[in-house]
């Protein structure tokens, strides 16, 4: 069995691997208010999807929203205590507990097959997986992530040799950019990064379909379940979020309209990007633990990203949603 990591280690992997930069951000995060729940987010989005249901109001304790570009920050603003919890994608959680962060996985939510492909640009003469030897691969947004691995298996399927491949990583902002511009050849990306593409031109090579895990999660801090005022606190809050989430089910054009207003985004990408999600979530179960573990022993093995294997049936939380 590989040794846990040291602690010079897990700066080491998380600073390294994940590109993460998480200093600047601790000073906003609340720390020092012992009677608040530091809530994390990325781009307001979990805020902003709770205020509109209606789920932030009457609230039985006080919370602090602490807001991250992207799950790499955010997950070590959790490992580092800044945060009591965390919306983040299945695979970079891994990533984060292979490289000792000590959280918990606490609702889940299986997202289309769809919200994750590889692409290349209009008028590309890349046709298929096996085209891309000898091209240059850009992914979104960092190793360890969702679209690395997508890329890596689909590059596996399609019988192409790993190393005959550039494989480069990116920002997906950035990557968006040099993708436009014609500066790389295909592009392994998710979301609303990826519909949007779709929009502006982008053919999809291959999507998620049969590869998967494709989930995206709400992890908690373990310090901050053992605490049992903060333990029954995130259970309301998951309650909560849940309910949002079901909202944002029932008023897809009101939910759309909030994330164009979030992000920028133009309403027509928005809405077909929330046609193609699916926000309602729940506990982990026995399929989700299945699927990410395979994800997690291909990382390690034959992939060799992670440093070690994780434990995921360890990672989750039960108890804290649908009991």
């Amino acid at each position: 069995m590989a040794a846990s990591p040291s602690a010079s280690d897990r700066r080491s992997f998380l600073g390294g691997a994940l590109g993460l930069g998480v200093l600047p951000w601790l000073g906003a995060c609340g720390r020092g208010d012992r009677g608040a729940l530091v809530m994390g987010d990325q781009v307001h989005l979990v805020e902003s999807r709770m205020k509109a249901a209606g789920q932030l109001d009457d609230l039985p304790y006080r919370i602090t929203w602490a807001n991250f570009p992207g799950a790499a920050p955010l997950l070590e603003a959790l490992n580092a205590g800044a945060v009591d919890t965390a919306p983040a994608g299945d695979l970079p959680v891994i990533l984060a507990a292979a490289a000792g962060c000590r959280l918990k996985i606490a609702a889940v939510t299986r997202m289309s097959d769809q919200a994750m492909a590889i692409v290349v640009p209009r008028g590309s003469t890349i046709q298929s997986v096996a085209d891309l030897a000898g091209k240059s691969v850009i992914v979104s947004s960092a190793r360890g992530s969702i679209s690395h691995y997508l890329l890596l298996e689909a590059l596996n399927e399609a019988r192409i040799p790993i190393s005959s491949v550039r494989i480069g990583f990116m920002l997906p902002n950035e990557a968006a950019s040099a993708f436009a511009t014609g500066q790389i050849d295909a592009w392994a990306t998710f979301g609303t990064y990826q519909v949007r593409a779709e929009a502006e031109g982008a053919r999809i090579l291959r999507d998620g379909a049969g590869i998967g895990p494709g989930y995206s999660t709400i992890v908690v801090s373990e310090a901050a379940i053992a605490d049992q005022a903060k333990r029954t606190a995130i259970r309301d809050y998951l309650e909560r979020l849940r309910r949002a989430s079901l909202w944002s089910q029932q008023q897809p054009d009101a939910y759309a309209r909030l994330y164009s207003a979030q992000t920028g985004m133009d309403i027509a990408v928005a809405k077909a990007w929330v046609a193609r999600e699916r926000p309602a979530f729940t506990a982990p179960d026995a399929t989700f633990v299945a699927a990410l573990q395979r994800a997690s022993d291909r990382f390690y093995r034959p992939y060799r990203v992670l440093p070690r294997n994780v434990n995921v049936e360890a990672l989750i939380a039960p108890g804290l949603i649908g009991t």
